[in-house]
């Protein structure tokens, strides 16, 4: 790896870093988010936790961090194709083991979603987006929705005839976010995962 794309990465992580879930509890007086719920600063935990105005300015905000580390991280490697990708892999890398809060953090899927729209575009994100909300509207399994999508999204890349390099970075993205969820799929193997809409636990 180059310097320049070594420090794409290192400042995509940052910003991947920024734990926005975390800081948006605190202003709405939840406290630490991550002695809460799940334990997570995602939007899932947030909602369950907060309600439903923490819960949205946590997604918009991480999937603003998302496109915004890989675009910056592209600037300072001085490469949109190689260095984009490799900055979405470590923004969402950021976002889950996040330095700030002692490595820990979310699942990647919000902030995945913003680094992968830089990435590949809307167009191609469209089928995850699609997916996702057909499967938590079915189910209300935000988790089952957020894996079904993430690792649908590396064979739509390839699908269309995206470059390598994101397409490689779409598919270490998923397996993050597939790693992130395993207490989630061992929930929802044996029928005790939270649906959408109830309390942690509950």
């Amino acid at each position: 790896m180059t310097p320049s794309l070594a420090g794409g990465a290192v400042v995509a992580y940052l910003v991947g870093a920024i734990p926005v879930g975390f800081v948006i509890a605190r202003i709405f007086g939840i406290g630490d988010i991550r002695r809460h719920g799940s334990g997570t600063i995602g939007m899932t935990n947030v909602l369950r936790t907060a309600g439903k105005l923490p819960a949205i300015l946590t997604l918009l905000g991480d999937v603003a961090k998302g496109a915004l580390a890989v675009w910056v991280g592209a600037l300072v490697a001085g490469d949109v194709v190689v260095g984009g990708a490799v900055a979405a892999a470590a923004a969402v890398l950021g976002n889950c083991w996040s330095v700030l809060l002692k490595f820990r953090g979310g699942k990647g899927v919000a902030t995945g979603l913003g680094a992968l729209l830089f990435v590949l575009g809307p167009w191609a994100i469209l089928p995850s987006a699609i997916v996702f909300l057909v499967v938590v509207a079915t189910t209300r399994f935000v988790s089952l929705g957020s894996l079904l999508a993430t690792v649908g999204a590396p064979l739509v890349a390839l699908a269309l005839g995206k470059p390598l390099p994101s397409v490689l970075a779409t598919a270490v993205i998923a397996l993050i976010v597939v790693g992130r969820h395993h207490e989630n799929i061992a929930r929802l193997v044996s029928g005790t995962e939270n649906r959408l809409g109830r309390k942690a636990g509950a």
